[in-house]
């Protein structure tokens, strides 16, 4: 009871929050009394300006880190907030205040055990990014490496239980009283939130998402990720190697140190495929200060706090329900998504793939260098919500990210499709990994997998049939009192129920010798 009254008492605050910057559609949209968003309005002085999606990211920063945070998570969550203002919130990468370089120097020696100067040469004070989980300093090391150290603000961790137990009841008492918002799965939507925030909290996570990048990306040419100084990094330390480079997104830079934009598109189309598809584990935040570019072209990825992945059959799913988009192949289209269980099977097949074409239909008309395949994707997320297709989180996190690469690729160079410098790639690895080879692949380690698992099937048939005796079965005393009718509700079996039972039994036996 007392949870619930605090929460409430935070949601009033929150509110007044968003009607102060004129951002109370959330709570029109949850279906919030008229009278109280009317008093909210009249009590909180407006302040708010720009689009409505603008207007929500000012009142989260205002909110605080935890709901910059939280903003970020629902840039990817169009088809709960609509694709404008998930536009507008994925520009949600707010600089926050820094917090002192005393309080910054005081955690390094407390989770490094020492003193600053036995392991940094020289340490700037001034940070360079202050962000809203933490704030990067850059060093030299004790050794004479150029690193850059994130720090955790301090009483982070607090700040988002706290926060992360109001968005639970929100979420849940949204799916109780909202039964439209179920399919949407808005208490999954926060379980994957806190675990990614979890992930951003704990600063060895980071670097291990690092590492493991790195280790992927190894035979890459073109693309390195910066190296982890695993001695200096713990749960609220991370120091990683500088990087020197351009951003990204800065054109002009780019033309005037003499680089090839085309290069540099291509690097991006061929690492970002080989993220997403050959090894299921990509880079989630790329937005242009997350990347930069070496003297040489090399692609230069920073801030590993979030990162998506895709399983094996997801990428297989992802592969041929593209194929058969750009292939007009509607029914394959459909197949796929019921095949892999997204669309209930109770659905129309017929309906299913009649949307599909809806979609389809203005794109395979279009150049390929034209396609985006981000928009394909989200435009189907929205198709599939009427065949009660449940959310799959990781495919919007993919879609989102998908955006933002389809975008600086556009930067980039506006006249070149990054799909379409990755089509050899993207031909190649359907043959090895969806062509007839492949399904022939599959089907033996399918069946790899059933002959590993027939010792299990005997060891379990063995069991069985020591329950067996000359006398018939052995049952459970509590079973032979059940039978007779001695248990405590006074049950008795039919003898048609008996009869159905011992068939059962024994089909059973026989299937198993």
């Amino acid at each position: 009871m007392s949870k619930s009254l605090n929460s409430l008492i935070r949601l009033i605050r929150i509110a007044r929050t968003l009607a102060r910057h004129d951002a109370l559609f959330p709570l029109e949209q949850a279906g919030a009394p008229p009278w109280a968003l009317w008093l909210l309005r009249r009590l909180a002085r407006n302040q708010g300006k720009g689009r409505p999606g603008e207007r929500l990211a000012a009142a989260l920063i205002d909110l605080g880190p935890s709901f910059i945070k939280f903003g970020q998570s629902l840039a990817v969550r169009s088809d709960l907030i609509g694709d404008d203002i998930a536009d507008d919130l994925s520009a949600l990468h707010a600089d926050m205040p820094p917090f002192p370089a005393a309080t910054a120097i005081a955690t390094i020696e407390r989770e490094l055990e020492t003193d600053l100067s036995e392991v940094f040469q020289s340490f700037d004070e001034t940070p360079v990014a202050a962000a809203s989980i933490a704030q990067v300093h850059f060093a030299v090391t004790a050794d004479g490496d150029e690193v850059a150290v994130k720090v955790l603000r301090p009483g982070i961790e607090g700040q988002f239980d706290r926060d992360l137990e109001l968005f639970e009841w929100l979420a849940r008492t949204a799916e109780r009283t909202l039964p439209d918002l179920r399919r949407l799965r808005p208490v999954d939507a926060v379980r994957i939130f806190a675990d990614s925030v979890a992930n951003e909290l704990d600063m060895r996570l980071e670097a291990a998402a690092a590492s493991e990048l790195a280790d992927n990306a190894a035979n890459e040419p073109g693309f390195r990720v910066p190296g982890v100084d695993w001695q200096r990094t713990t749960r609220r330390v991370l120091t990683i190697e500088r990087v020197d480079g351009i951003p990204i997104g800065d054109i002009e830079q780019l033309q005037a140190a003499g680089l090839d934009v085309q290069d540099i598109l291509a690097n991006s189309a061929r690492a970002f495929f080989q993220q997403v598809f050959e090894h299921g584990f990509f880079h989630a935040d790329m937005h242009p200060g997350n990347m930069f570019v070496g003297a040489d072209g090399t692609l230069l990825p920073v801030d590993f706090g979030i990162m998506g992945r895709l399983d094996r059959p997801t990428r297989h799913y992802l592969a041929d329900m593209l194929f058969g988009f750009l292939q007009g192949d509607y029914g394959r289209v459909a197949d796929v998504h019921f095949d892999a269980g997204y669309v209930p099977r109770g659905e129309s097949r017929d309906s299913f793939m009649q949307a599909c074409r809806s979609i389809g239909e203005p794109i395979v008309r279009l150049p390929l260098h034209e396609i985006s395949v981000a928009r394909l994707l989200a435009q189907l997320f929205e198709v599939t919500a009427r065949f009660n297709m449940e959310t799959q989180p990781q495919l919007l996190l993919l879609q989102k990210t998908m955006l933002v690469a389809e975008g600086v690729g556009r930067k980039l160079d506006p006249d070149t499709n990054m799909w379409v410098v990755a089509q050899p790639l993207i031909e190649a690895w359907m043959i090895e990994n969806r062509g007839p080879e492949a399904r022939l692949r599959q089907a033996a380690g399918d069946l790899a997998d059933i002959a590993n698992g027939i010792p299990a099937l005997a060891r379990m048939a063995s069991r069985l049939s020591e329950t067996v005796t000359e006398d018939g079965f052995k049952l459970h005393p509590d079973t032979v009192a059940a039978l007779r009718g001695e248990n405590e509700a006074g049950w008795r079996p039919s003898s048609r129920m008996l009869v159905i039972a011992a068939l059962a039994v024994g089909l059973l036996i026989g299937s198993l010798f």
